[in-house]
């Protein structure tokens, strides 16, 4: 019985708009040249030649904004989202008649996209930056942004004696704006704690920060 190979997918690396001025260039130019005449990819949507003279144009814009004109700086971003567009409906055609051949896509001046992911880090421990005064019976709590957190969990207790109560948990979906957190008695010491949740879990509660409230 014949067994099949699964095509392995090959797809350019994208991200042009990271790319420094220089790199950026220099990437377009190696895609024109790959592309030209090339017998694998005989029909892409931009003609090399349109390309190479866009590439024309961003070295001049480049060399134009040097001396700080904004005009001349407009005028270079401008030609370099030009160039993005241009090389993301290259990138596409490439990755559509590649066929998972690297040697083949490796003509194409393109550089191969990563096909494993990094695996997944530990969160940072957020913390609570400040607590302000609301309403009466109200605190509002700035929690840090954390990225990669899918939510955060934020609690508070009375402190008694300089010891934590019960604790009342409250999940954060988003720490922007504030967290309001009502229903509290006037003249009451709370200590606030938050922990966020990430790939690999929760991480520890921060440490505790404490406030009155009025």
């Amino acid at each position: 019985m014949a067994t099949t190979t699964a095509t392995r997918e090959i797809r350019a690396l994208r991200r042009f708009s990271r790319l420094s001025e220089g790199d950026l260039f220099s990437r377009g130019s190696a895609v024109q040249k790959g592309l030209t005449a090339n017998p694998d990819y005989p029909t892409p949507p931009v003609d090399p030649t349109t390309l190479k003279a866009a590439l024309d144009t961003y070295s001049a814009d480049i060399t134009a904004a040097l001396d700080g004109s904004k005009t001349a700086i407009a005028a270079k971003q401008k030609q370099a989202r030009v160039i993005y567009y241009m090389l993301r409906q290259l990138a596409a055609y490439v990755d559509a008649h590649t066929d998972g051949d690297m040697a083949r896509f490796m003509t194409t001046g393109f550089l191969p996209a990563p096909t494993t992911r990094p695996p997944a880090q530990p969160l940072a421990q957020p913390v609570i930056r400040k607590i302000k005064q609301g309403a009466s019976g109200e605190l509002k709590v700035t929690v840090s942004t954390l990225s990669g957190a899918v939510h955060y969990e934020l609690r508070y207790a009375e402190l008694s004696g300089g010891v934590p109560g019960s604790w009342t948990v409250e999940t954060l979906t988003k720490v922007r704006p504030p967290a309001s957190v009502n229903g509290l008695t006037p003249g009451t010491i709370y200590a606030f704690q938050v922990r966020a949740l990430g790939r690999l879990g929760f991480t520890a509660w921060s440490d505790s920060t404490t406030c009155m409230t009025t």
